[in-house]
């Protein structure tokens, strides 16, 4: 098989890369490293550092010269800005890479007869529902803010092009995605790498609302698994790709708590701080709405993942507990080779 995978050198991107590099696949991999890391690249028993292309998922010439090389099989597409701040301080850039440039690889797609696209899209779509667990065709209220916008939108076009040109698409939409190479360095990084990273250095982590805010989470290999499962369906379909269990972020350290051996009381700030170190959404003469902020971070999520069970026999593998295990085991690694290079950026 032949598999071309954009956001490569990303988290979900480079695990997927190592999964399908060990079942002897041959591999495209390009990622513009707006996001992605070098050391993302580096495994056990392989490093992909010399065979990643860097380039941009909009780059129509690229994306043609990577296609048209020949015969690509499956194209996983990972790249994008997920980071909610970031979309809503540059919602052109973010509506540029996460749409137009999922058109792209759509278009190209076409042209070159891919088989099978597997796009990774969110759970976050769903943050205007209130029915729990969400299911996929019962998805009635719209999102608002710019990231799930962007990937709401970006499903359309994959609908799009399944219903005019009859190819095959899955649209995954991941539940909040932890495990080892979970970004832990990035201004605003998820929940499990900050939390990570605060307890590595005896840090007090601060939590905004009261911290029993729950949302679900799913292990990135249990991800993998479902995104190799899906390549083969045709037509298009959406997954919600869930443990079809939540946890509250209280929980999430306690458990974080034990594996690393810290007893740090966490500080908890009131919500409207949770992006205060993006002042640029203040600005001008509408600033974004503190309600908005307090739903984004006290929201509530949940997915139903009996579709995947059902049409792919997909159960989640991993446990909360195994799965933080991992992850912190990893992140420790990392984040001590990063000191001792001095090269690690706060």
């Amino acid at each position: 098989m032949k598999v071309l995978i954009t956001g490569a050198a990303g988290f979900i991107g480079s695990q997927l890369a190592h999964e399908l590099w060990k079942r002897h696949e041959e591999l495209i991999l390009v990622d513009d490293f707006s996001y992605g890391s070098k050391d993302n690249l580096i495994f056990d028993d392989h490093d992909f550092n010399d065979e990643i292309v860097i380039g941009d998922v909009r780059d129509k010439n690229l994306i043609d010269k990577l296609m048209c090389s020949g015969n690509i099989d499956y194209v996983y597409h990972i790249a994008g800005i997920a980071p909610l701040p970031d979309c809503q301080s540059n919602p052109q850039n973010a509506i540029s890479v996460n749409v137009e440039g999922t058109v792209n690889i759509l278009e190209h797609s076409r042209k070159y007869g891919v088989k099978k696209i597997v796009f990774a899209s969110t759970n976050a779509m769903y943050e205007n529902e209130t029915d729990f667990p969400t299911k996929e065709n019962s998805f009635t209220k719209l999102p608002t803010l710019i990231y799930p916008n962007t990937k709401y939108v970006a499903e359309r076009f994959c609908e799009s092009y399944c219903k005019t040109y009859g190819m095959n698409i899955t649209c995954l939409r991941f539940a909040n995605v932890y495990g080892p190479h979970i970004d832990c360095l990035r201004k605003q990084p998820p929940l499990v790498g900050y939390m990570i990273k605060e307890l590595f250095y005896n840090r007090t982590p601060i939590f905004h609302s009261n911290g029993e805010q729950r949302r679900d989470y799913i292990y990135v290999k249990d991800l993998i698994n479902l995104a190799i499962a899906v390549r083969n369906s045709t037509g298009f379909d959406c997954v919600n790709v869930s443990s079809n269990q939540n946890y509250s972020v209280n929980e999430l350290y306690k458990i974080a708590c034990k594996i690393m051996n810290k007893n740090m009381t966490p500080k908890y700030h009131s919500s409207n701080t949770f992006w205060v170190k993006y002042p640029q959404l203040y600005d001008g003469a509408y600033s974004i709405k503190s309600e908005i902020l307090e739903h984004e971070v006290t929201k509530y999520s949940l997915c139903d993942n009996s579709y995947a069970k059902e049409k792919y026999n997909w159960v989640p593998q991993v446990t909360i507990e195994e799965g933080l295990k991992k992850s912190i085991d990893y992140e420790i690694s990392l984040l001590e080779k990063l000191e001792s290079r001095n090269d690690l950026h706060e």
